[in-house]
């Protein structure tokens, strides 16, 4: 029973007291006078009467009521009704208070009088009950007697209220106060009279007791809550969501639990008051422990700034105020808003929970969404009254935590029973069997303080239940099963509101409410009112003390608590199966765990190292992980398990693998299963020596989390104090076991049995069993401490193991401080002392461990009632438990150092080069898998990385050899290695390995050979060592000096030699260098030298060659310079011989060949020969980066040549390097011109200028240079009348052969594309404008305006001739044309009169080039896998631009191509000359002469384009120290893709196949030759590297030139060869340059991780005779299987499947050997072969092209102009030819689709032996063609009809495919068929494409041949 009002005061305003105007209210009267003994007065009341401040008004407000809520010391919560209306103050009053404050002078009495002012007065309830609607109709009754004037005293009103006592729930039954009033009976009497009121009879108890009255004519009922644990809320919940909305209170709801702080703001105190009670009502169970204040008066305002989290409401006149919040969220209950500041995060409640809860908010709150589209809606769906939907919203919240909760008693650890239960909660394990453990929500509010009331309270097992314990305990399993059905769900939550609606209103029907208002009149009357009286507090005193002695003599009443056992509800383990956490494989995973550890224990080693890595994959998924603890769990007996070192290995490395996926939180429980198992499982090391599984295992966070630690200590004690009670339990009843259905007691169920008992028990059982339980606490505490001690206290305790948990920051404050300590401590000392202070060290580590210990055992012991005896002694325990455990650690440590260390693989040496050596030795590293998946395993195949082995650094290359850790690949070698000088970029990285827990330094190496070495060093490598490792390869890499690099250092120790003595012994050599360098007064007329390689004439020879010499002399201009003398007379005797050198080597040749220049024996020469070989720059003088010879006009004299060559950048002036031998146009060279020399160069001749200036004579020199090359052309002599462009271009096509002429664009159109010119800017262009520009912008224009059409065959439209034409070429054709820089030419005029024109183009810089090809490495070796979508290869590969730049290289020399061709010259004049001139100018040499296109060809292009001419090699491969900060830019590279992409579309045109492109990109950044050192000639002449001798090496392994040593290895391998060599006479390939039509080189992209790569020939060799020498044993097992399995990016396919002929040339060198002949050389053999091939074909007389087809290797591209087509296979290759269809000419088949013949092509012979059906058939042509006898075969096995020319014939004339063939129908003759045959032998033959008409030699024969077909076709 409680009071319904505790006290009842009456506040005024305060005149006395006013501060400027800030008026105070005080207490007038309170009653009863002294405090209740429970319920002590609160403070402050008068604050809250006028929580905006007490103001005087002039003029009347209406009366207002609300309640307020006042929290006391003891939390409990006062409910304070105030009821204020307003009284007129009397002039008096105010006039004594205006005297009184001197203050306020200004404020004259005068005014007052004139307006009548009003004070705000306040009647007060205070009570523990919140019964607004009571409280207003009470005080409401009060004030009605007050102001209607009734006959009923004040006082019996106030004394009636406040002796009022109702009981706190059941239902309604509520004592009556008496319904008389004082006036008709005598006090006395009317006490005595209340009291027989107080018990009356039985029979009216149930109608009277429900009403109560205060004397004054009232009744009213009071409806009290059946169950008083579950709040009562009205209307205010669904208040609160019409105000807010949905989503706005959920955000609240969250915010609320998750401990934030929260304030609302409204106008109405009373919806402030509601809204924080519907916000309360909804967090039920849970209940709200915080700052809880719905009214907060404004003088209170600073609370809001409080550090704690709050619910809080505030009038919406203190807005202003709470703006500077920065973590409060607001609530605005008038405007409906919630603001949630930035740096607030609410954790929203988890998915899918959230997505439900709001469905069924808006089912209940807005029904009418659901049928809003519905055709036709049911009549009727408003929602339900407020009142009901109040108790829906509780209703579906009730339903919403009894999700989130479900199961929370199976996680309640009870550690004690007696004499309190007490009870934790075991968080981790109820989220992870939830799956929840990620959550954040979750995880927030089971660490808040309202989940801790709830456990503490809802906790104990013997207890009164409610609805929320019976939703969790019965109602579990529906709602699991209704959860994903909206409807079936709101059924269920409408009768939980039904519950809540019965428990709120027990008696909805009673309605005898009878409650006086203040009439009408005296509300609106403005006279003057009484004052409220005072009261008489004697007579309302004399009502409190009769009462309350009453009540002591009336027999108590009592009401029975029922208390029960609490259910625990289904446990969780099966909710959360459906969750799909379990995989898909799980059970064939465990099924590997098992096998796995039964092979350890049985000793099978070898098959359980097979499946470790299996299982360790398996470990990472929770069931196995499980299953692992349960499976060890077997093996053990009686606390241990004995092993050997290998099964204790093992074990230890599943283990450590199962702890390394725990979080510190341990929620699955794995860590807590593993506890006893680490200190079970052991080795012996020694006499009396055991190692514990525990000292390996403790690198994990989850031993220094003490949660951890906590949650395993009480699982612990509970388990014992349930052993404890079921012990007695046996005892007593053992029929009880039949009873529980066999079901396992839990402990929470014991213990609600031992409390229900406990009251029975005597006192002696009483304190025995207290004391039991507490020793069973104590004696876990000491047991914690040892297993503690196991965990913490590292083996080699002098190491400072604390050191590494530094990790825990994230842990909890617990185990926070815990680091903290130890490390402040720790670190200090481990750094500062030196050896002789290893004792502080190890105490130190002992000292923390103590602290965490003792710290331990204190928080448990407190919680778990441990007498303070025993904690002391605990205390003393723990130093001495923990010494001896280092004790026992330092024996243990000093043994396993003994040990054996673990096995690792053996490390495997790398073959070197001659004259590779080893820098550094092996490190022992693991290889780790980058972002290429083929040999990660993803693709397929076992996991070929991480690997283990080790690194090795020679001079020459880094080098990992080592072994997959996989065991199933165990056995293969893995290769990965990349030349030292081709690193292009080093980065830290730490790893964090599977196999072990340590997170390792690494290193990324990526190599710009297309490669990256990923590694993490192992432990056993020192980190200095790892730094010394570092800095020598950027020794290495960047040497100070290119004689620095291996080239030059080879087979010399090791040292860095910069002097260049001892390398040259031979004199002469040494000679001829100072001649030619140091002396610049002796001049050589020197010939260009290249290392051309010529069969070197033999010595008898050589003696003539230089007699020869002595008179030789090189043609020069006519005005013979004094200076050049003759080659001999210049030139001492003794260098004589090395001349012979220099003209065998040099470019002459070349120029020879061309017919460009002569060496002849007369000084006379005959002057037709238009150009000469000048001597001008013979001492590089004239430029430094060109050759010695150069080519130009015979009527340049040198002088000019010095003049002209300042115009240029680096003085690269124009010179002729090709000449075209049919057009004799020809090709020149030079770098842009200077800024100064462009304006002169375009100036027209006749500018007015009265001095010729320097720069005027200069331009006028050019001038005269360029007119003296277009004159040097035939075309241009002969020109008398110059043709016009159009007929110069038909005459062109005619020439070509008929297959070009669909693909040939007029050089109009290519110009176009060249300049990417808009055809839509005509006005731009004069008639002899220049040309419009490429477009350059951010991006390359790769892509141009007619693209399109040019695919498509059909020129753009202008090209027709039509006068758009003009805007690209004149009528009349150029006879120079000049590709420039758009850049260089701006501003320049030009005149129509000069024979040249200019061509601008957009190049891209070299920046570009390093930029792109850094993006195509990261694209085609990307460092790690990625998962984003938009960075896929594709996309990387686009971005990279790297095509794009191709492109344009390719598309202008296609454009330089045709001009030549067409008989124009060209000078290439772009940048320095020496990077995009060179591949333009390399580029059509190779497109135009088909000589380039073989060895001797591509070598001379190469030596003389690139070498001679100086392309900056060791610049551009940032090769020394000075060029590091360049960069890697690889144009050479971007020159080989170009050759590549070429070679793909021409693959008969080339002498040298696609693997001789590739040696070549990687040797020339390897630095293994000297070839491609250095920047020019003239630095080759200054080191004495330009002409070695031949005869004279070190060792005749050692090659300098990387011709030489592919010249080597063609002798004796055909790798270089191209097979399908064929060329066709003076053929000018002109590719497609569109991206479409470019492949990604797959050199940037193939590896092969079995040898490395395979550009070193040496080291294959070896490798192969090393396999050799070890011979396999004989296998008995029986047949051995000849199949061999190939990995892509393991094994070199070329080596292990090779092509068709490559392996006919090898059998027959091994059966020589086997004969023991002498084996011939394969190009003998290879010659031999086609030469009989060309016979036969002779006698056969077939096209010539197809016997190089017939020995074709398996190259899948084609060449179009012949429409061939070859598929590759896997085995050898068909060929398909279809030359009589000419679609197929430009067309490739489909990808994707194959055709039937090329899937059978593998067994495809030139004996066709599938022949089902043949014979001679008639085949009628296409269209206008004769009809023709043909042999023909039905192949059934390849589904076509095949057909011959004869029945000899090897080669296929044309094929049908069956599968397209539609039907076979008879015929009729046609026009032109074979004569005399009968008409039924036709037949015609219907596919897709065309009908074939046919015709057999009679009737029956074509019967046949149709009903074969048609077999054939039926079969399919």
């Amino acid at each position: 029973m409680a009071r319904l009002a505790d006290y009842f005061l009456v506040v005024t305003y305060d005149l006395d007291k006013r501060v400027e105007g800030e008026g105070q209210g005080r207490i007038l009267q309170r009653f009863p006078e002294k405090d209740w003994e429970d319920s002590p007065f609160p403070q402050g009341i008068e604050l809250f009467c006028q929580p905006s401040g007490w103001q005087l008004v002039p003029e009347r407000q209406p009366a207002s009521f609300f309640v307020a809520v006042l929290t006391d010391i003891n939390s409990d919560r006062n409910y304070c009704a105030c009821f204020t209306f307003w009284e007129g103050l009397d002039r008096l009053q105010l006039q004594k208070a205006e005297a009184s404050e001197v203050d306020e002078v200004d404020e004259e009495p005068a005014v007052v009088q004139s307006a009548q002012v009003f004070a705000p007065k306040s009647l007060v309830l205070v009570s523990r009950l919140d019964y607004t609607e009571v409280f207003r109709n009470c005080l409401g009754l009060i004030y009605t007697v007050h102001v209607d004037s009734l006959s009923v005293p004040l006082e019996t009103v106030v004394g009636n209220l406040l002796t009022c006592i109702i009981p706190i729930a059941g239902g309604s039954q509520i004592n009556e106060s008496p319904v008389c009033s004082l006036e008709k009976v005598p006090q006395v009497l009317a006490c005595d009279w209340l009291l027989a009121c107080l018990q009356p009879g039985q029979e009216e108890r149930e109608e009277s007791l429900r009403t109560i009255t205060l004397g004054a004519g009232d009744r009213q009922v009071i409806q009290t809550p059946i169950d008083d644990s579950l709040p009562v809320s009205g209307t205010s919940v669904a208040q609160l969501f019409r105000q807010l909305g949905i989503i706005n209170v959920l955000c609240l709801f969250c915010a609320a639990l998750t401990e934030h702080k929260i304030l609302f703001l409204s106008s109405s105190y009373q919806r402030l008051t509601d809204a924080c009670r519907g916000l309360l009502s909804i967090m039920f169970p849970l209940k709200y422990s915080f700052t809880y204040v719905p009214i907060l008066p404004g003088k209170l305002l600073e609370v809001l700034s409080t550090p704690t989290p709050f619910i809080i409401g505030v009038n919406s006149f203190f807005r202003s105020e709470t703006q500077e919040l920065l973590d409060v969220i607001i609530a605005d209950l008038d405007g409906g808003t919630v603001t949630i500041p930035e740096c607030v995060h609410i954790s929203l409640l988890p998915e899918p929970l959230l997505q439900q809860t709001q469905t069924l908010l808006s089912m209940i709150l807005d029904p009418e969404l659901e049928i809003a589209d519905q055709a036709f809606p049911p009549p009727s769906t408003q929602s339900s009254a407020l009142k009901i939907q109040d108790k829906e919203i509780r209703g579906v919240f009730l339903w919403l935590f009894a999700r989130l909760f479900q199961g929370y008693r199976w996680c309640l650890h009870i550690i004690r029973i007696h004499p309190e239960p007490v009870i934790r909660f075991h968080k981790a394990a109820f989220l992870g069997q939830r799956a929840l453990s990620e959550d954040d929500f979750l995880m927030k509010v089971l660490d808040g303080m309202a989940f801790a009331g709830f456990v503490s309270e809802r906790g104990p097992p013997y207890r009164a239940t409610d609805l929320f314990d019976d939703l969790i305990a019965n109602q579990v399993e529906r709602i699991r099963q209704e959860e994903t059905c909206p409807h079936k769900v709101m059924n269920h939550v409408k009768e939980l509101a039904e519950q809540l609606f019965k428990n709120e209103n027990p008696y909805p029907a009673v309605a005898m409410h009878k409650v006086q208002r203040p009439s009408e009149k005296s509300q609106t009357t403005t006279q003057n009112q009484t004052q409220f009286p005072t009261l008489d507090d004697v007579a309302v005193q004399l009502f409190i003390d009769h009462a309350a002695a009453k009540l002591k003599t009336a027999p108590p009443v009592v009401k029975v608590e029922l208390k029960g056992m609490v259910p625990s509800g289904p446990p969780l383990g099966d909710t959360v199966d459906r969750n799909g956490i379990v995989m898909a494989n799980s059970a064939r995973r465990l099924e590997v765990v098992r096998n796995c550890i039964t092979y350890i224990f049985e000793n099978k080693m070898l098959e359980a190292k097979k499946l470790m890595p299996a299982v360790l994959r398996a470990l990472k998924g929770r069931a196995a992980r499980i299953c692992l603890t349960q499976e060890l769990n077997q093996h053990v007996l009686q606390n241990r398990a004995v092993l050997d070192d290998q099964q204790f290995d093992y074990i230890v490395r599943m283990m450590n693998c199962t702890l390394q996926d725990c979080s510190h939180m341990d929620e699955h429980g794995i860590a807590a299963n593993l506890l006893p198992l680490v200190t079970a499982f052991c080795r012996k090391l020694g006499a009396g020596i055991t190692q514990f599984a525990y000292s390996c295992v403790q690198e994990h966070m989850v031993w220094t989390t003490m949660q951890f630690w906590e949650a395993m200590f009480y699982s612990d004690v509970q388990n014992h104090i349930r052993a404890l009670y079921l012990e007695t339990e046996d005892n007593s009843s053992e029929q009880q076991d039949g009873s529980a259905g066999g079901r396992e007691i839990s402990a929470l169920d014991l213990a609600s049995e031992q409390n229900r008992l406990w009251p029975t028990l005597s006192k002696e059982m009483q304190a025995e069993r207290v004391q039991k339980e507490e020793s069973t606490v104590f004696s876990q505490a000491i047991h914690y401490a040892n297993r503690m001690s196991y965990l913490l206290l590292p083996l080699d305790t002098s190491k400072n193991r604390l050191l590494r948990s530094a990790g825990l920051g994230d842990v909890e404050s617990v185990s926070n401080s815990y680091v903290t300590n130890s490390i402040a401590g720790s670190m200090a000392e481990s750094y500062d002392t030196e050896s002789g202070f290893e004792d502080a060290e190890s105490s130190d580590v002992a000292n923390s461990v103590v602290r965490f210990i003792n710290r331990f055992v204190d928080k448990v012991c407190n919680e778990s009632g441990v007498t303070n005896e025993h904690l002391k002694a605990l205390h003393t325990m723990i130093p001495d438990i923990v010494q001896m455990h280092i004790e026992t650690l330092d024996a243990v440590h000093r043994e396993s150092k003994r040990l054996p260390p673990i096995q690792k693989p053996k490390l495997l040496r790398p073959t070197l080069l001659p004259g590779e050596e080893l820098v550094m030795d092996a490190m022992r590293v693991h290889l780790i898998p980058d972002g290429r998946e083929e040999a990660t395993g993803l693709m397929g195949g076992p996991p070929l990385l991480p690997a283990e082995g080790a690194i090795f650094l020679t001079t020459y290359r880094l080098i990992f050899r080592g072994t997959p850790t996989d065991p199933l690949v165990g056995e293969q070698v893995v290769t990965r290695s990349f030349p030292i000088a081709s690193l292009t970029k080093e980065k830290r990285i730490s790893v964090t390995l599977p196999m072990d827990q340590f997170v390792q330094e690494g290193l990324q190496l990526r190599s710009c050979t297309f490669q990256l070495i990923k590694i993490a060093f192992d432990e056993e490598v020192a980190s200095d060592l790892a730094e010394v490792f570092r800095k020598h390869m950027h020794k290495l890499r960047y040497p100070q000096h290119v004689q620095g690099t291996f080239a030059f250092t080879v087979g010399q120790c090791g040292k860095l030699v910069v002097e260049h003595k001892t390398k040259d012994k031979n004199q002469s050599l040494k000679t001829l260098s100072k001649n030619l360098v140091k002396s610049a007064k002796r001049t050589i007329g020197r010939q260009y030298v290249t290392r051309k390689k010529y069969s070197p004439p033999t010595w008898e020879n050589r003696s003539s060659f230089q007699s020869e010499m002595d008179e030789d002399e090189i043609s020069v201009s006519e005005e013979v310079d004094q200076s050049s003398l003759t080659l001999s007379s210049t030139i001492r005797s003794s260098d004589r011989q090395t001349m012979s050198n220099v003209v065998e080597r040099a470019c002459c040749r070349d120029y020879q060949r061309l017919g460009l220049g002569t060496l002849s024996n007369s000084l006379t020469r005959s002057k037709n020969e238009p150009f000469r070989i000048s001597t001008v720059n013979r001492m590089y003088t004239v430029c430094r980066s060109y050759p010695g010879l150069l080519i130009v006009p015979q009527s340049i004299p040198d002088t000019t040549i010095q003049r002209i060559c300042r115009c240029y950048r680096q003085n690269r002036f124009p010179v002729v390097c090709w000449r075209n031998s049919r057009t004799k146009a020809v090709l020149l060279r030079s770098a842009g011109l200077h800024a100064k020399g462009v304006v002169g160069f375009f100036k027209s001749p006749n500018a007015p200028s009265s001095v010729p200036s320097q720069a005027d004579s200069t331009s006028l020199e050019q001038e005269k240079y360029l007119q003296a090359i277009i004159s040097s052309m035939p075309s241009y002599s002969e020109s008398s009348g110059r043709n016009t462009l159009s007929g110069f271009t038909s005459t062109h096509m005619s020439t070509s052969d008929s297959s070009d002429k669909l693909r040939q664009p007029k050089i109009g159109a290519l110009m176009k594309q060249v300049m990417g010119t808009k055809e839509d800017v005509p006005g731009t262009f004069s008639r002899g404008g220049k040309w419009g520009s490429i477009r350059g912008s951010g991006r390359l224009s790769a892509y141009n305006p007619d693209v399109g059409t040019r695919l498509a065959g059909k020129e753009s439209p202008q090209s027709n001739g039509g006068p758009s034409e003009a805007l690209f070429l004149r009528q009349q054709k150029a006879y120079l044309y000049i590709i420039g820089d758009k850049a260089q030419l701006k501003g320049g005029k030009q005149d129509s009169f000069q024979q040249w024109e200019v061509v601008p183009i957009e190049v891209c810089d070299v920046r570009q080039v390093k930029n792109s090809f850094k993006k195509l490495m990261k694209a085609c070796v990307p460092s790690s896998s990625i998962s984003d979508p938009n960075m896929s290869f594709l996309r990387c590969l686009e971005e990279s631009e790297w095509m794009a730049l191709l492109h344009r290289v390719l598309q202008v020399s296609v454009l330089v191509v045709e001009l030549l061709d067409t008989g124009s010259s060209v000078m290439v004049s772009l940048e320095d000359g020496w990077d995009v001139t060179t591949q333009v100018v390399s580029l059509v040499q190779l497109l135009s002469d088909p000589y380039y296109r073989t060895f001797d060809g591509f070598r001379l292009l190469v030596e003389k384009e690139w070498l001679s001419f100086g392309h900056r090699f060791s610049h551009r491969g940032a090769q020394t120290l000075g060029s590091q900060s360049s960069g890697f830019t690889p144009v050479f590279l971007q020159f080989l893709d170009c050759v590549h992409q070429i070679h793909l579309q021409f693959p008969m045109e080339f002498e040298f196949s696609q693997y001789y492109l590739k040696f070549l990109a990687y040797h020339y950044v390897s630095n293994r030759f000297r070839t491609f050192l250095l920047d020019s000639d003239y630095e080759r002449i200054e080191l004495g590297v330009l002409y070695e001798e031949k005869g004279e090496r070190k060792s005749p392994q050692v090659c300098k030139s990387v011709w030489d040593y592919i010249d080597r290895l063609n002798k004796k391998t055909p790798i270089f060869y191209n097979y399908m060599f064929s060329p066709e006479d003076e053929e000018v390939l002109r590719p497609y340059t569109f991206i479409s039509n470019l492949k990604v080189w797959d050199f940037y992209m193939e590896e092969t991780l079995s040898e490395g790569p395979s550009y070193d020939w040496e080291l294959r060799g070896r490798q192969e005779r090393v396999a050799e020498e070890t011979p396999e044993k004989p296998d008995s097992s029986g047949p051995k299987s000849h199949r061999h399995i190939v990995w892509p990016c393991y094994d070199s396919l070329s080596k292990v499947v090779p092509d068709a002929i490559t392996k006919l040339l090898q059998d027959l060198q091994s059966l020589e050997a086997e004969l023991g002949q002498t084996s011939e050389k394969w190009k003998d053999t290879w010659d031999k072969m086609k030469n009989s091939q060309k016979t036969e074909i002779k006698l056969e007389s077939k096209p010539s092209f197809s016997s190089s087809l017939l020995m074709s290797s398996n190259l899948s591209h084609q060449r179009r102009s012949q429409g061939v087509y070859l598929q590759e296979s896997g085995v050898g290759s068909s060929i398909n030819l279809a030359l009589d269809c000419e679609a197929s000419a430009t067309s490739t088949p489909v990808p994707g689709r194959p055709s039937t013949s090329t899937l059978y092509s593998q067994f495809q012979s030139t004996e066709s032996e599938n022949r089902s059906f043949e014979g001679i058939l008639f085949k009628k042509g296409a269209l206008l063609k004769p009809w023709k006898p043909r042999w023909f075969v039905l192949d059934k096995t390849k589904h076509q009809l095949r057909y011959y020319e004869t029945r000899q014939d090897k080669e296929c004339k044309g094929v049908i495919e069956l599968a397209d063939v539609e039907s076979v129908i008879p015929g009729t003759p046609t026009m032109g068929a074979p004569k005399n045959i009968e008409e039924k032998a036709f037949f015609d033959l219907k596919t897709t494409k065309r009908v074939y008409n046919f015709c057999a030699q009679d009737s029956l024969n074509a019967q046949l041949w149709m009903d074969s077909v048609q077999s054939c076709l039926s079969d399919a």
